[in-house]
């Protein structure tokens, strides 16, 4: 999943419902009058959090735990929890469609076959889905079995994002990934027999990484012809093994000689950057990811997982208990949620153009009253800074950040942080 950053201030979820009735109540309190006005809810995706991994990478600040032997964790105890913990959130969505699905971890490819299909099942038991729901699922090279990937196929994954990273062994090695390069392209051919729509994740900037080598990654990567391609700079992210002993990384002119290289190639093979770290296909964004970057709304369920959820006068966000032992015991109980709170009127604007700003080609004006249910005039200010600095372009029809904005896009999302 691609991380959202929460701000402003939490509190612990209201007392959990009891049971559907008393959860059909607490719903209601969201539907009371409030601070803001949404003409019509956003389009809703499901995000399902599955947290273990064989192994923990250096690099990793995302929430996953090592299974027990590499592979051993309680599949049928967590899926009974995820149904139930979707069942209990069913009164704050109700008569909504879900239009996209992502299953992300950890590493969700470890999960049965039988396991995924329960798990497909229960949701389309519980949710009504769109006709052309995408329903991507996270894989990692090392657990690639052609058999299984044919079942969740057939379960109704119809899009894969495979964690390549590399497929450079020495760097493979650095990033502690489970997978080597011959393993890498094999997960590739089998994600080609079987998917027509799959992602690819590499990372460059790596330790010790040459201009050279992070070329030859992304026309190997290309050379497969996939769809969608996912770059990410490698950063040292705080309670991680890389942020306490920091591998030797490129300079500042390496990683920037990087992502000229990442542009030109791109374009020359058919991508379009439509992200900061997005290329696609015509036709094969990640229509996930654009609901996040979009300001849509998104349902979280499992370990840790975040939701955004809009009414007509209000925006809640959620965050479930992080510990998979914790999170099951807590859905036991009937209190899965462990932070809820409204999104307060003055940090719309900046969590808006905190994801909204990441999309290359910009936003329609109109976008911002629709899903934030305030009006433009509300960071006029902000944006007239902006557009003073050369950091972004606006029209009637347009908002986007310019060239300068996108190298300098911390900056310019911080302009419409309130102090």
């Amino acid at each position: 999943m691609i991380p959202i950053k929460i701000v402003g201030a939490t509190s612990k979820a209201a007392k959990p419902a009891a049971d559907i009735s008393e959860a059909a109540g607490v719903a209601a309190k969201y539907l009371q009058a409030g601070s803001l006005n949404l003409q019509a809810l956003p389009p809703l995706s499901l995000y399902i959090h599955f947290p273990w991994c064989v192994k923990k990478c250096p690099y990793c600040d995302f929430n996953s735990h090592e299974a027990k032997d590499g592979h051993t964790f309680p599949e049928q105890e967590y899926l009974d929890a995820l149904r139930t913990d979707l069942e209990m959130a069913l009164p704050l969505i109700w008569g909504r469609k879900i239009y996209t699905i992502f299953i992300g971890g950890g590493t969700p490819s470890l999960m049965s076959a039988a396991g995924l299909d329960r798990l497909l099942s229960d949701v389309r038991t519980l949710l009504p889905l769109d006709s052309d729901c995408e329903i991507t699922m996270e894989a990692n090279p090392g657990t690639f079995e052609a058999e299984k990937f044919k079942s969740y196929r057939a379960s109704g994954i119809n899009r894969l994002s495979i964690g390549i990273q590399s497929f450079d062994e020495r760097h493979l090695k650095a990033l502690g990934r489970i997978h080597d390069g011959g393993e890498a392209k094999r997960a590739v051919d089998i994600a080609l027999a079987n998917f027509d729509n799959f992602n690819l994740d590499l990372m460059y900037a790596l330790p010790s990484q040459t201009l050279d080598e992070a070329r030859l990654d992304v026309e190997t990567a290309m050379a497969f012809n996939p769809p969608h391609l996912s770059l990410y700079h490698l950063t040292m992210e705080p309670n991680t093994l890389f942020a306490k002993y920091p591998p030797a990384l490129p300079d500042d002119d390496a990683s920037a000689d990087m992502q000229d290289m990442i542009a030109e190639l791109t374009a020359a093979n058919g991508y379009g950057q439509y992200e900061v770290s997005a290329y696609a296909k015509e036709g094969h964004r990640a229509r996930h990811n654009l609901n996040y970057w979009e300001f849509g709304d998104y349902l979280g369920i499992g370990a840790g997982a975040h939701s955004k959820l809009s009414f007509p006068h209000r925006i809640l966000r959620q965050a479930r208990y992080k510990q998979p032992k914790a999170y099951m015991e807590q859905v036991r109980l009937g209190a899965p949620v462990q932070e809820e709170y409204e999104i307060k009127r003055e940090d719309m604007g900046f969590e808006f153009m905190l994801n909204t700003l990441r999309l290359h080609g910009g936003f329609d004006p109109n976008l911002f009253a629709e899903r934030t249910g305030l009006s433009l005039n509300a960071i006029e200010k902000q944006l007239n800074a902006a557009e003073a600095k050369g950091l972004l372009y606006r029209d009637h029809k347009l908002i986007k950040p310019t060239e300068l904005g996108q190298r300098f896009l911390n900056d310019l999302q911080e302009m419409f942080l309130t102090s």
